[in-house]
């Protein structure tokens, strides 16, 4: 119960005093974390439809919001590179001239988030695990990974319709990057950050025919193995399984 207390405690903002008082690193003039990880040097990386050249995801936004809803039945169709690029600019790109500003907002534009993809079919794309680059709007090839479906079956308690996917989005948060400005009140804002990614990745897996389930019961320790992160500097923290609807 002593937890319970202490997050309604924190919900209701009583922190904001201690946080204001606090020296941050921001503040003491530390340099900020970069915005995105790099790919490794002997990594292949692969090139996105551009923004600029995207055709797909025209329908109007009340009806994407009018068919919204959590997915958890696909087809064994493929995502096309042209799909996958426009759900990645949707939740995680750029805007257009921008170098910091993304889709998606984030408390003080600090974007936690990176985006790793359990691709399973998308054309153009071999089977295996990638990371989004948004910097650059480019995949990163990390590793083939032919049992890759039914280890993010397993690592999501099961669900199925993980592995059923065309391609999951992983999303997992380097908290420092919030923490530089916020401190003590980060998790508050990575928490509210995550809602709004998540949503952009509904409406736009709408628009082209597909679908998505925002996943929070996950087995964080088999989920942070598959992308191979340290569960400390950074952890999974959202799964969405990606799939094209009858």
């Amino acid at each position: 119960m002593e937890s319970i207390e202490t997050y309604r405690t924190f919900l209701r903002g009583d922190l904001w005093g201690r946080w204001s008082a606090l020296e941050r690193d921001q503040a003491k003039g530390v340099p900020a974390p970069p915005a995105q990880k790099p790919c490794p040097d002997d990594a292949a990386r692969i090139d996105l439809v551009a923004p600029s050249e995207l055709t797909v995801g025209a329908m109007p936004l009340i009806e994407a919001i009018r068919r919204r809803k959590s997915r958890r039945r696909f087809s064994s169709a493929p995502l096309s590179l042209e799909e996958l690029s426009f759900l990645l600019w949707a939740t995680q790109g750029l805007r257009e001239g921008a170098e910091r500003m993304r889709t998606v907002p984030s408390a003080g534009g600090r974007h936690p988030f990176e985006t790793y993809l359990s691709v399973h079919r998308v054309e153009g794309l071999e089977p295996g695990l990638y990371r989004y680059l948004p910097s650059d709007h480019q995949l990163c090839f990390l590793r083939d990974a032919p049992g890759l479906p039914a280890q993010v079956t397993e690592g999501c308690n099961g669900q199925t319709f993980a592995g059923e996917s065309a391609v999951v989005f992983i999303w997992t948060a380097i908290p420092y990057r919030t923490e530089w400005r916020y401190s003590i009140i980060s998790h508050k804002m990575i928490a509210i950050d995550a809602g709004h990614l998540c949503q952009n990745l509904y409406l736009a897996c709408e628009s082209i025919g597909a679908g998505t389930c925002g996943i929070g019961a996950y087995n964080h320790t088999k989920m942070d193995a598959i992308v191979d992160v340290d569960s400390q500097e950074e952890f999974v923290v959202y799964v969405a399984p990606v799939g094209k609807i009858e």
